[in-house]
Formats: structure tokens, C-alpha cells, sequence
């Protein structure tokens, strides 16, 4: 519908110039009464052609030439809304589109041709990812798939570290507990790595090399087997969420490859970079920003900063025309850093959006379950699944904003009722495959012929709803925000439901039922489909 009326404010522009290059703003009246649809452009260009912002849509409405059977009511409201009501024959021409489409309506090729990388995960391998990577995880593939609906070729990339003090700590860690696994008495440092999957890598090192591994580096032998295990653990555990990563890359690579060196010599050429304390400042203060940072400390050791830039570039020179990078809120302070040094590089930063998500609060019986890696008080992500399943793991990551605080209720997640929004959406799924199986063991099928017959509230409501869900993902993807997707499918199940309690199809007239039929299974399409992008299963029983 919204395509319709861009289109209809487009012809007019060629009778009123002064509708050229005016971003027509459409949405939805507040009060269903007042239309479908609602633009407001006669207000915006009162100050403009010094008008009664009335009067400007008045003049407007006129030069519209209207199709009466797409239009059934044009009219000013308040002090200027343009309103517009459509016809029940045009409002139910979806089905046959959605019907024809199948599993490919909603897709669009408006970004065809295009790369996109999406950056996310990106933990270190020092144990099993936990609920704490978990909306991570999710926001990044859920992204993915949106991009891959709006026509973009998408590779998912995890960039990981496996040096650094965190690695150094995991080996020693396993050492220490190796150590203890061949009888020597150690005390296990507290700071040190507490899990059990700590154990368990050092009593394989033990099975295989029995006590010969004593005098061995922390970072040989025992910190490869700790990576090699925790990697594999790491896929598994994604996989287990649907997630199917493309790429894996090493940090420690741009340091093998002269990057490192290469991008602090381009920042120095650039009078970008300097030396103050024993360590390598970053000119920030030279890019328009506060006060410059320290990218490679007095130990030698590199800031965060530095690898991030040699990183990025490599994402340009691999030819994406976006990158998509997905962190937790802490990295506010830091990645502003990064873009600026890219810019400073030539780069074109604005090819670069960084998604910042806020942190889960895990809740079990009404209580929040205080977590912390280190001491291996926490949730992993395998026993997460185990619990309440990867549909509802996924459906909670991203149900909420990724802007705001996301508490994960278990006791609802694990609730098989309306309460748990996946249940509700899986449910309504599965009420259509049954009605569709009853009315196929009464020899019904769909018509086309005679959408016109659709005009209970109900039903036009239903689908007038399904003839957004192409502008939903579209917006959606454009602004990265999964959870519209989400709420988009809760008011189509709430609408359908609704539509169940209201309009019978056993014992209707015949053409009504092969309509209703065909309203059905528009809307099944639709949900399997919204369901799909989010990454979840569409069952046909419950």
C-alpha cells in the first residue's frame, strides 16, 4: 500500500513541482477510523508556499488521479493530514501475490550485487561461549539473514585472539591442573581459570603424554590443546543455534603479515602517531576528538585500538561494500577510535555500522543468577539450549531492542503457553497446518477468484497487515533492528487468532471459504517466512 501511494504522490509531482524531492512521510492513523494510511507533507510545506497547510492538501488531493478500485476514500483530516482509505478488492490482492511468491515474498533485490560482512561473536578462545556471547551471537546471524533478504551477499566472520595475557593464563591454567592430574600438589591460583573444562583438556594431555609434559611452556603444548578443544567446543555450541560461521580470523595474523607495522607507519607518516612515556600515542586530538590514546603501551603490548584498524582495512581490500560489526556496550568508548583511524587511512567510514547491544540479566525462579567466567559461575550457551531450545534462545536474544537491557526469563521461556512469545508464534503456525489439513480432508481448496468476498474487520485487518511485511524487512534490514521482524510477527499472530475466533471456513458459502482458504495460507507464508529470517523452526504441530 505504501508502495502504491509513493508512486501516487510521484505522478502528482509532475502537476505540483513543489512535491519534487519532499520526502513523503507515510504511516498508519492511530485511530483505524481515520484510514489506512496518513501523510502529512501539506503540514511540512506550509512555512514553504505560505499556506493553510488545509488548502495545500486540498490542491494536492486534486492533482491525485485516483483509481477507484485501488482507492476508496481520499480525505483532509485535522489540520492537514492527508488520509486514504483502500478498497477490500485491492487490500486482498496480496494473497495472490504472497501465494504466487511462496517462501521468496518479502525478499528484494534492491542490494543485489552487493557484499556485506558481518563481524560478531569474536570471543577469545578461553572457554564455552555462555549466555553472555549468546545475544551476540543471535543479533549477528539474525542480521545476516535480514541482509541476505534485501538481495546482499553476506559472509559471517568470527575474529578471535590467541595470544595476549588471556591466552598465556589459559595455558598456565591447564598446566597448573595437568600438574595436578600427574600427582604433583599445586595450589591452583585463584585468578586462574576455574571450570571443569580446564580439567578435562589437561587430563587428555595426561592420557596422552602421561608425565612427560612437566617441563613443557605453558604456551606450547598445553595452550594449543586448550585452543584446538575450546575452537571445537565453540563451533559446536553455534551450531547448535543454527549459526554457520564462513570465516575465522586469527588476530595474530595481521602481525604475521606486517599490517601491524604497515598501520602504525601510515600513522606516522600521517604525524598521526608519536611516542610520549615509553609508549605509541595515537593523534586523536589531530582528527577533531578529545584527547589522543596510547595504541601500543610501554610493554610492547598493542591496545585494542591498533589490531582493529589493521583488521578493518582488510575488510575494504576484501571488497565488501559494508561491514557490519556487532559489540557489547562496553566498546562505546573505543570503536569511535577505530573509524577515525580508518578515516585518517583514506578509508570511507561511513561503509562501517557498528550495532552496540546491551547486556542480558539472566532470571531463574524470580531471581537474577549472578555470573562470572573467570571463576566458572555462569551459563553456557550449550546449557541454555539444552533447557528451553535454540528456537526460544534465539527468539528471546532478539525479541527486545538491542539497545535495551534484555532480562531472559527461564521459567517463561520454558512456559508452553501465550505468555512465551515464541510459543505464540510457533502455535499459530501449527493452528494453520491443522486447518489447512481439515479443510484438504473436506476436499476444500483456495480460490483466488473471489478475494473481493474478504470485508470482515478481520479480515481486512489480516491483510492489511500481511501487505507490510515486504516494507518490514526492507526497514528492518536498512536499520538493522530484528526486533521490528519480531514484533511484526506477534501483531500477525495476534491478527490471525482473531481472524480464527471470528470468520468459519466448514460450513461457509463456498467462494467465501476458498477465499478465506487462500487468507490461510497468505499468512502461513508469512509467518514461516518472518520465522525464517529470525533463524527459527515453523512447526506444522504442537
Amino acid at each position: 500500500m505504501k508502495k502504491y501511494l509513493s508512486g501516487l504522490f510521484a505522478s502528482a509531482g509532475k502537476k505540483l513541482p513543489y512535491l519534487n524531492g519532499i520526502e513523503i512521510n507515510i504511516d498508519v492513523p492511530k485511530i483505524e477510523s481515520h484510514g489506512d494510511l496518513s501523510v502529512n507533507v501539506a503540514m511540512l510545506l506550509t512555512k514553504v508556499l505560505k499556506k493553510n497547510p488545509r488548502e495545500i492538501a486540498l490542491e494536492i488531493i486534486e492533482s491525485f488521479e485516483i483509481d477507484e478500485d485501488i482507492i476508496e476514500k481520499v480525505e483532509v483530516a485535522g489540520p492537514g493530514f492527508i488520509n486514504f482509505t483502500f478498497t477490500s478488492q485491492f487490500v486482498s490482492k496480496i494473497i495472490s501475490e504472497i501465494i504466487n511468491k511462496v517462501d521468496r515474498f518479502g525478499q528484494s533485490d534492491k542490494y543485489s550485487g552487493k557484499r556485506a560482512i558481518v563481524e560478531f561473536v569474536s570471543a577469545n578462545p578461553t572457554g564455552p561461549l555462555t549466555v553472555g556471547h549468546g545475544r551476540n551471537a543471535v543479533i549477528g546471524d539474525t542480521v545476516s539473514n535480514m541482509l541476505e533478504w534485501i538481495g546482499y551477499e553476506v559472509d559471517r566472520e568470527f575474529y578471535f585472539n590467541d595470544a595476549g595475557r588471556q591466552m598465556r593464563m589459559l595455558g598456565d591454567s591447564v598446566k597448573q591442573r595437568y600438574l595436578q592430574a600427574v600427582g604433583d600438589e599445586i595450589e591452583f591460583p585463584e585468578d586462574y581459570y576455574q571450570g571443569q573444562y580446564i580439567v578435562e583438556i589437561a587430563q587428555c594431555l595426561k592420557d596422552e603424554f602421561g608425565d612427560s609434559l612437566r617441563e613443557e611452556d605453558p604456551e606450547g603444548e598445553f595452550k594449543a590443546k586448550a585452543q584446538d578443544v575450546i575452537f571445537t567446543d565453540i563451533k559446536q555450541t553455534l551450531n547448535n543455534i543454527k549459526i554457520n560461521m564462513k570465516n575465522f580470523y586469527n588476530e595474530k595474523s595481521l602481525y604475521d603479515d606486517g599490517r601491524i607495522d604497515d598501520v602504525i607507519a601510515k600513522l606516522k607518516e600521517k604525524k598521526l602517531a608519536y611516542e610520549s612515556e615509553g609508549a605509541t600515542w595515537f593523534k586523536l586530538t589531530e582528527l577533531g576528538m578529545d584527547q589522543d590514546k596510547v595504541i601500543i603501551k610501554s610493554s610492547g603490548e598493542p591496545t585494542y585500538r591498533l589490531p582493529d584498524i589493521a583488521y578493518h582495512i582488510t575488510k575494504y581490500e576484501r571488497g565488501y561494500d559494508l561491514l557490519v560489526d556487532v559489540f557489547g556496550s562496553d566498546h562505546h568508548a573505543t570503536y569511535p577510535d577505530v573509524l577515525a583511524g580508518l578515516q585518517a587511512l583514506g578509508f570511507d567510514k561511513e561503509r562501517v555500522k557498528v550495532l552496540l547491544y546491551q547486556f542480558v540479566t539472566i532470571l531463574k525462579d524470580g531471581e537474577v543468577v549472578k555470573m562470572s567466567t573467570r571463576k566458572a559461575n555462569y551459563i553456557t550457551m550449550d546449557e541454555l539450549v539444552d533447557e528451553v531450545g535454540s528456537d526460544v534462545v534465539r527468539y528471546f536474544f532478539i525479541m527486545r531492542n538491542m539497545s535495551s537491557h534484555l532480562n531472559f526469563d527461564i521459567d517463561l521461556a520454558k512456559k508452553q503457553s501465550d505468555e512465551n512469545p515464541v510459543f505464540y508464534l510457533q502455535y499459530a503456525h501449527a493452528r494453520i497446518c491443522s486447518m489447512l489439513n481439515l479443510t484438504k480432508d473436506e476436499s476444500m481448496e483456495y480460490s483466488l477468484d473471489h478475494l473481493e468476498l474478504l470485508v470482515a474487520p478481520s479480515e481486512k485487518n489480516l491483510c492489511k497487515k500481511l501487505h507490510k511485511f515486504e516494507e518490514e524487512v526492507l526497514f528492518s534490514a536498512e536499520n538493522f533492528e530484528p526486533h521490528r521482524i519480531a514484533n511484526y510477527l506477534e501483531e500477525i499472530a495476534a491478527l490471525f487468532h482473531r481472524f480464527y475466533a471470528e470468520c468459519r471456513i466448514i460450513g461457509t458459502e463456498k467462494s467465501l471459504a476458498e477465499a478465506r482458504i487462500a487468507l490461510v495460507i497468505a499468512t502461513r507464508i508469512v509467518i514461516k517466512n518472518g520465522l525464517s529470517i529470525l533463524g527459527l523452526s515453523a512447526p506444522e504441530r504442537m
